[in-house]
């Protein structure tokens, strides 16, 4: 057995300097938030204890490693210890959570904490892309990447849709609300820590408003006439030559008949019988 190397490092341990302070206070809440979620109905697939905890620690870092490995620079998670040890410590809190009350207490705390982590992960972001010469419209998609990666690392590994693609009280637009509060005052010369002040609040507060009003994205019009293959699978090239347009309506690649418009209503140009 090798012999113990005492010069092999155990990295710094650090908690203010730069955005250290907002990125780990975004890093708690989010794995706080992981452990919760993993435990939703809807989310929870007979995970471990173990699991629970890695969930935790998805929510917690995914957003910022995804967000420094785009900006090229070694992931802070990973540099610093207190992220990866503050996640373990609220992801082992959020998941005695779970059981302490009932399910609405549940999700009162995390849809509150959701609305914490959201702006300072996004309003990090944002500094951090802008300090590196990004423009704005690119700053602003890091600012909803280190955002929202953790929610959607736990919802794909849970089997559910992720939370960016369907109707959520406008989680996507808060993170983009933070980043652009910051970059206005930045450039009209607010301090640093006072414009992160201000973006949290603002974001924050449409957060929590669009929670209580229920606001949500506005759903994309479906398709006339689209079925689901009962072999789920699509039917492509010459697995539709010949086909009927009642065969085509059959396995759902041409709209249904509208009433009292015929029988071949909206079917595509050169289709119909």
């Amino acid at each position: 057995m090798l012999p113990f190397d005492p010069s092999l490092p155990f990295g710094t341990w650090s908690f203010v300097g730069d955005q250290t302070l907002f990125d780990l206070i975004a890093a708690s809440t989010n794995a706080l938030n992981g452990a919760l979620l993993a435990r939703r109905p809807d989310h929870f697939r007979n995970f471990t204890f173990v699991g629970i905890l890695l969930m935790a620690l998805m929510g917690g870092i995914g957003g910022g490693v995804a967000r420094d490995v785009i900006l090229q620079e070694p992931p802070a998670a990973f540099m610093n210890p207190a992220y990866i040890a503050l996640c373990i410590v609220a992801g082992v809190i959020g998941y005695y959570l779970a059981y302490d009350k009932g399910q609405l207490f549940r999700e009162g705390l995390f849809q509150f904490m959701t609305s914490m982590s959201l702006p300072w992960y996004a309003i990090v972001g944002t500094q951090k892309a802008i300090e590196q010469g990004y423009p704005i419209f690119g700053a602003l998609a890091i600012a909803v990447i280190g955002a929202t990666t953790g929610r959607f690392l736990i919802d794909v590994s849970s089997g559910v849709p992720p939370k960016q693609f369907v109707r959520g009280e406008w989680f996507v637009a808060t993170a983009i609300v933070a980043g652009l509060v910051w970059i206005v005052m930045d450039a009209a010369g607010v301090e640093s820590w006072v414009a992160t002040l201000i973006a949290f609040a603002v974001a924050f507060t449409l957060r929590v408003i669009a929670l209580y009003r229920g606001w949500e994205e506005p759903l994309a019009s479906e398709p006339r006439g689209v079925k689901i293959h009962a072999d789920r699978r699509p039917l492509l090239g010459r697995k539709l030559h010949g086909k009927s347009q009642e065969e085509l309506r059959l396995i759902g690649l041409a709209p249904d008949t509208v009433p009292g418009r015929g029988p071949d209503a909206g079917a595509a140009p050169g289709q119909g019988r």
